[in-house]
Protein backbone atom coordinates (compact mmCIF):
# COMPACT_ATOMS: atom_id res chain seq x y z
CA UNK A 1 0.00 0.00 0.00
CA UNK A 2 2.97 2.32 0.45
CA UNK A 3 3.81 1.67 -3.21
CA UNK A 4 0.19 2.27 -4.20
CA UNK A 5 0.18 5.63 -2.43
CA UNK A 6 3.36 6.64 -4.22
CA UNK A 7 1.88 5.80 -7.63
CA UNK A 8 -1.43 7.60 -7.07
CA UNK A 9 -0.07 10.48 -4.94
CA UNK A 10 -2.16 9.19 -2.08
CA UNK A 11 -0.44 10.62 1.01
CA UNK A 12 -3.30 12.78 2.28
CA UNK A 13 -3.53 15.49 4.97
CA UNK A 14 -4.24 14.47 8.57
CA UNK A 15 -7.93 14.04 9.22
CA UNK A 16 -8.79 12.99 5.67
CA UNK A 17 -9.45 9.27 6.07
CA UNK A 18 -12.97 8.65 4.74
CA UNK A 19 -14.61 9.20 8.10
CA UNK A 20 -18.40 9.45 7.85
CA UNK A 21 -18.55 7.59 4.51
CA UNK A 22 -20.12 4.14 4.24
CA UNK A 23 -18.98 1.80 1.47
CA UNK A 24 -20.88 -1.34 0.49
CA UNK A 25 -18.91 -4.34 -0.79
CA UNK A 26 -20.45 -7.29 -2.67
CA UNK A 27 -17.88 -10.10 -2.68
CA UNK A 28 -16.94 -13.39 -0.95
CA UNK A 29 -17.69 -12.00 2.51
CA UNK A 30 -15.41 -10.71 5.26
CA UNK A 31 -13.82 -11.93 8.49
CA UNK A 32 -13.37 -10.01 11.73
CA UNK A 33 -9.76 -9.17 10.98
CA UNK A 34 -8.15 -6.90 13.61
CA UNK A 35 -7.47 -4.30 10.89
CA UNK A 36 -11.23 -4.15 10.23
CA UNK A 37 -12.30 -3.95 13.88
CA UNK A 38 -15.22 -1.59 14.39
CA UNK A 39 -15.62 -0.90 10.67
CA UNK A 40 -18.18 -3.53 9.60
CA UNK A 41 -21.63 -2.26 10.49
CA UNK A 42 -23.74 -4.77 8.54
CA UNK A 43 -23.25 -8.21 6.95
CA UNK A 44 -25.60 -10.34 4.84
CA UNK A 45 -24.99 -13.80 3.39
CA UNK A 46 -26.73 -14.53 0.07
CA UNK A 47 -24.84 -17.79 -0.51
CA UNK A 48 -25.14 -19.85 2.68
CA UNK A 49 -27.68 -17.78 4.66
CA UNK A 50 -25.38 -17.77 7.69
CA UNK A 51 -25.78 -15.08 10.32
CA UNK A 52 -22.15 -14.64 11.41
CA UNK A 53 -19.54 -12.85 9.31
CA UNK A 54 -17.27 -15.17 7.34
CA UNK A 55 -15.19 -15.38 4.20
CA UNK A 56 -14.29 -18.89 3.03
CA UNK A 57 -12.33 -17.58 0.05
CA UNK A 58 -10.38 -14.53 1.25
CA UNK A 59 -11.04 -12.28 -1.74
CA UNK A 60 -13.61 -10.07 -0.02
CA UNK A 61 -11.52 -9.61 3.13
CA UNK A 62 -8.53 -8.60 0.98
CA UNK A 63 -10.68 -6.06 -0.89
CA UNK A 64 -12.05 -4.62 2.37
CA UNK A 65 -8.51 -4.25 3.72
CA UNK A 66 -7.40 -2.28 0.66
CA UNK A 67 -10.43 -0.08 1.02
CA UNK A 68 -10.34 0.78 4.70
CA UNK A 69 -8.08 -1.49 6.76
CA UNK A 70 -6.42 0.29 9.68
CA UNK A 71 -3.07 -1.49 9.26
CA UNK A 72 -3.15 -2.24 12.99
CA UNK A 73 -1.21 -5.53 12.78
CA UNK A 74 1.44 -3.99 10.50
CA UNK A 75 1.82 -0.75 12.51
CA UNK A 76 0.18 1.13 9.68
CA UNK A 77 2.28 -0.23 6.83
CA UNK A 78 -0.61 -2.03 5.13
CA UNK A 79 -3.39 0.38 6.04
CA UNK A 80 -6.08 0.86 3.44
CA UNK A 81 -7.00 3.87 1.37
CA UNK A 82 -9.71 5.26 3.67
CA UNK A 83 -9.22 3.77 7.16
CA UNK A 84 -11.97 5.94 8.60
CA UNK A 85 -14.70 4.60 6.32
CA UNK A 86 -17.36 2.09 7.40
CA UNK A 87 -18.32 -1.14 5.64
CA UNK A 88 -21.54 -2.87 4.67
CA UNK A 89 -20.66 -6.30 3.27
CA UNK A 90 -22.81 -8.71 1.26
CA UNK A 91 -21.55 -12.22 0.51
CA UNK A 92 -22.58 -13.08 -3.07
CA UNK A 93 -19.67 -15.38 -4.02
CA UNK A 94 -18.80 -18.85 -2.68
CA UNK A 95 -15.55 -20.44 -1.48
CA UNK A 96 -14.23 -20.65 -5.07
CA UNK A 97 -15.14 -17.06 -5.86
CA UNK A 98 -18.04 -18.17 -8.04
CA UNK A 99 -21.59 -16.89 -7.81
CA UNK A 100 -24.98 -16.87 -9.46
CA UNK A 101 -26.71 -14.01 -11.19
CA UNK A 102 -29.61 -14.47 -8.76
CA UNK A 103 -27.37 -13.94 -5.72
CA UNK A 104 -25.82 -10.84 -7.25
CA UNK A 105 -29.26 -9.40 -8.04
CA UNK A 106 -30.39 -10.20 -4.48
CA UNK A 107 -27.33 -8.37 -3.17
CA UNK A 108 -28.07 -5.33 -5.32
CA UNK A 109 -31.71 -5.29 -4.16
CA UNK A 110 -30.45 -5.45 -0.56
CA UNK A 111 -28.21 -2.42 -1.13
CA UNK A 112 -31.21 -0.47 -2.42
CA UNK A 113 -33.27 -1.43 0.66
CA UNK A 114 -30.68 -0.50 3.29
CA UNK A 115 -28.84 2.41 1.67
CA UNK A 116 -30.73 5.03 3.66
CA UNK A 117 -30.38 3.20 6.97
CA UNK A 118 -26.59 3.05 6.75
CA UNK A 119 -25.91 6.10 4.58
CA UNK A 120 -24.24 4.11 1.78
CA UNK A 121 -22.40 6.43 -0.63
CA UNK A 122 -20.26 3.94 -2.58
CA UNK A 123 -20.75 0.38 -3.85
CA UNK A 124 -17.56 -1.60 -4.61
CA UNK A 125 -17.96 -4.58 -6.97
CA UNK A 126 -14.60 -6.31 -7.45
CA UNK A 127 -16.34 -9.04 -9.44
CA UNK A 128 -15.72 -9.73 -13.11
CA UNK A 129 -18.84 -10.97 -14.89
CA UNK A 130 -18.45 -12.02 -18.51
CA UNK A 131 -21.11 -12.46 -21.16
CA UNK A 132 -24.19 -14.24 -19.85
CA UNK A 133 -26.03 -16.85 -21.90
CA UNK A 134 -29.40 -15.48 -20.81
CA UNK A 135 -29.88 -11.95 -22.10
CA UNK A 136 -32.74 -11.24 -19.69
CA UNK A 137 -30.47 -11.87 -16.68
CA UNK A 138 -27.82 -9.61 -18.17
CA UNK A 139 -30.45 -6.92 -18.64
CA UNK A 140 -31.72 -7.38 -15.06
CA UNK A 141 -28.20 -6.89 -13.69
CA UNK A 142 -27.66 -3.74 -15.71
CA UNK A 143 -31.06 -2.36 -14.68
CA UNK A 144 -30.29 -2.95 -10.99
CA UNK A 145 -26.92 -1.22 -11.34
CA UNK A 146 -28.63 1.74 -13.01
CA UNK A 147 -31.21 1.93 -10.21
CA UNK A 148 -28.46 1.98 -7.60
CA UNK A 149 -26.62 4.72 -9.50
CA UNK A 150 -29.83 6.73 -9.90
CA UNK A 151 -30.39 6.45 -6.13
CA UNK A 152 -27.21 8.48 -5.61
CA UNK A 153 -24.66 5.74 -4.89
CA UNK A 154 -21.28 5.83 -6.67
CA UNK A 155 -20.85 2.35 -8.20
CA UNK A 156 -17.23 1.27 -8.72
CA UNK A 157 -16.66 -1.93 -10.74
CA UNK A 158 -13.64 -3.94 -11.85
CA UNK A 159 -12.82 -4.00 -15.55
CA UNK A 160 -12.15 -7.74 -15.19
CA UNK A 161 -9.12 -9.90 -15.94
CA UNK A 162 -10.02 -11.14 -19.45
CA UNK A 163 -7.64 -8.82 -21.35
CA UNK A 164 -5.74 -7.89 -23.29
CA UNK A 165 -7.87 -7.31 -26.33
CA UNK A 166 -10.57 -4.91 -27.47
CA UNK A 167 -13.96 -5.43 -25.82
CA UNK A 168 -12.73 -7.54 -22.89
CA UNK A 169 -14.15 -5.35 -20.10
CA UNK A 170 -16.42 -7.28 -17.72
CA UNK A 171 -20.16 -7.24 -18.33
CA UNK A 172 -20.81 -5.13 -15.22
CA UNK A 173 -17.81 -2.91 -15.91
CA UNK A 174 -19.26 -2.13 -19.32
CA UNK A 175 -22.31 -0.42 -17.82
CA UNK A 176 -22.48 3.30 -18.55
CA UNK A 177 -23.47 4.27 -14.99
CA UNK A 178 -20.47 2.89 -13.15
CA UNK A 179 -16.87 3.91 -12.59
CA UNK A 180 -14.96 1.10 -14.30
CA UNK A 181 -11.45 0.46 -12.98
CA UNK A 182 -8.67 -1.09 -15.02
CA UNK A 183 -5.25 -2.00 -13.74
CA UNK A 184 -1.86 -0.32 -14.18
CA UNK A 185 1.16 -0.15 -11.84
CA UNK A 186 2.94 2.85 -13.28
CA UNK A 187 6.70 2.35 -13.47
CA UNK A 188 6.57 -0.82 -11.35
CA UNK A 189 6.62 -4.40 -12.72
CA UNK A 190 7.28 -3.23 -16.29
CA UNK A 191 9.23 -6.44 -17.03
CA UNK A 192 6.89 -8.75 -15.13
CA UNK A 193 4.76 -10.78 -17.57
CA UNK A 194 2.28 -11.41 -14.76
CA UNK A 195 1.63 -7.74 -13.96
CA UNK A 196 -2.08 -6.96 -13.89
CA UNK A 197 -1.81 -4.52 -16.79
CA UNK A 198 -1.12 -7.54 -19.02
CA UNK A 199 -4.60 -8.99 -18.44
CA UNK A 200 -6.72 -6.01 -17.37
CA UNK A 201 -9.91 -5.78 -19.45
CA UNK A 202 -9.92 -3.36 -22.38
CA UNK A 203 -12.89 -1.38 -23.63
CA UNK A 204 -14.33 -1.57 -27.12
CA UNK A 205 -12.96 1.36 -29.17
CA UNK A 206 -16.11 1.26 -31.34
CA UNK A 207 -18.53 1.45 -28.40
CA UNK A 208 -20.29 4.73 -27.55
CA UNK A 209 -19.61 3.90 -23.87
CA UNK A 210 -15.92 4.59 -23.32
CA UNK A 211 -14.38 2.21 -20.78
CA UNK A 212 -12.52 1.88 -18.48
CA UNK A 213 -12.94 5.18 -16.67
CA UNK A 214 -9.63 5.12 -14.77
CA UNK A 215 -6.83 2.73 -13.80
CA UNK A 216 -5.13 2.02 -10.47
CA UNK A 217 -2.36 -0.28 -9.18
CA UNK A 218 -3.30 -3.94 -8.72
CA UNK A 219 -0.21 -6.19 -8.84
CA UNK A 220 0.94 -7.95 -5.65
CA UNK A 221 -1.11 -5.76 -3.35
CA UNK A 222 -0.63 -6.80 0.29
CA UNK A 223 -3.80 -6.60 2.34
CA UNK A 224 -5.82 -8.47 4.97
CA UNK A 225 -5.81 -12.27 4.93
CA UNK A 226 -8.53 -14.44 6.46
CA UNK A 227 -6.04 -16.04 8.88
CA UNK A 228 -7.17 -16.55 12.46
CA UNK A 229 -6.02 -16.38 16.05
CA UNK A 230 -3.25 -18.80 16.94
CA UNK A 231 -1.27 -19.50 20.13
CA UNK A 232 -0.86 -16.62 22.58
CA UNK A 233 -3.66 -14.70 20.88
CA UNK A 234 -1.61 -13.79 17.81
CA UNK A 235 -3.31 -13.46 14.45
CA UNK A 236 -1.76 -15.82 11.93
CA UNK A 237 -1.90 -15.17 8.19
CA UNK A 238 -2.58 -11.50 8.81
CA UNK A 239 -1.65 -10.35 5.30
CA UNK A 240 -1.50 -11.82 1.83
CA UNK A 241 -0.60 -10.53 -1.64
CA UNK A 242 -3.18 -10.69 -4.44
CA UNK A 243 -3.29 -9.23 -7.95
CA UNK A 244 -5.93 -8.15 -10.44
CA UNK A 245 -8.45 -5.48 -11.28
CA UNK A 246 -10.28 -6.67 -8.14
CA UNK A 247 -7.46 -5.09 -6.13
CA UNK A 248 -7.36 -1.89 -8.21
CA UNK A 249 -11.09 -1.31 -7.71
CA UNK A 250 -11.05 -0.67 -3.91
CA UNK A 251 -8.11 1.69 -4.43
CA UNK A 252 -10.50 3.88 -6.43
CA UNK A 253 -13.43 3.30 -4.04
CA UNK A 254 -11.19 4.34 -1.16
CA UNK A 255 -10.05 7.44 -3.03
CA UNK A 256 -13.71 8.31 -3.66
CA UNK A 257 -14.45 7.90 0.06
CA UNK A 258 -11.72 10.46 0.83
CA UNK A 259 -13.23 12.87 -1.69
CA UNK A 260 -16.77 12.39 -0.32
CA UNK A 261 -15.53 13.11 3.20
CA UNK A 262 -13.88 16.34 2.07
CA UNK A 263 -16.75 17.35 -0.24
CA UNK A 264 -19.82 15.77 1.42
CA UNK A 265 -22.31 17.58 -0.79
CA UNK A 266 -20.85 16.09 -3.96
CA UNK A 267 -23.17 13.82 -5.99
CA UNK A 268 -22.08 10.46 -7.39
CA UNK A 269 -21.99 11.98 -10.87
CA UNK A 270 -19.79 14.85 -9.69
CA UNK A 271 -17.50 12.39 -7.88
CA UNK A 272 -17.07 10.34 -11.05
CA UNK A 273 -16.23 13.46 -13.04
CA UNK A 274 -13.71 14.53 -10.40
CA UNK A 275 -12.07 11.06 -10.49
CA UNK A 276 -11.86 11.27 -14.27
CA UNK A 277 -10.74 14.88 -14.70
CA UNK A 278 -7.99 14.67 -12.05
CA UNK A 279 -6.50 11.39 -13.32
CA UNK A 280 -2.95 11.29 -14.71
CA UNK A 281 -2.77 10.57 -18.44
CA UNK A 282 -0.40 7.64 -19.03
CA UNK A 283 -0.25 8.15 -22.79
CA UNK A 284 -2.04 4.87 -23.52
CA UNK A 285 -5.03 4.28 -25.82
CA UNK A 286 -8.33 5.25 -24.22
CA UNK A 287 -9.69 1.71 -24.14
CA UNK A 288 -6.75 0.67 -21.93
CA UNK A 289 -6.46 3.58 -19.47
CA UNK A 290 -9.63 5.66 -19.74
CA UNK A 291 -8.81 9.10 -18.32
CA UNK A 292 -5.64 7.69 -16.75
CA UNK A 293 -4.21 6.81 -13.34
CA UNK A 294 -6.33 7.95 -10.39
CA UNK A 295 -4.58 10.84 -8.63
CA UNK A 296 -5.64 11.42 -5.03
CA UNK A 297 -3.70 14.66 -4.50
CA UNK A 298 -5.51 16.38 -7.37
CA UNK A 299 -8.80 14.66 -6.45
CA UNK A 300 -8.78 16.40 -3.07
CA UNK A 301 -7.69 19.83 -4.27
Amino acid sequence: MQRVREIIEGNVPDGVDGRGVTVAVLDTGVVLHPDLAGKIICFQDFVGSRKEMYDNNGHGTHVCGILCGSGRLSRGRYRGMAPGARLVVGKVLDDRGDGSTEDMIAGLDWILRIKGRYGIRILNISVGIGSLDERDKERQLQEKIERIWDSGILVVCAAGNKGPGDGTVSNLGGCARVVTVGCHDGKYFSRNPHRCEAYSGWGDPESPVRKPDVVAPGTDIISCGVGGFGPYGRWRGAYVAKSGTSMATPVVSGAAALALQKFPGMSNRQCRMRLQYTATDLGLPWNRQGWGMVNVRRLLE
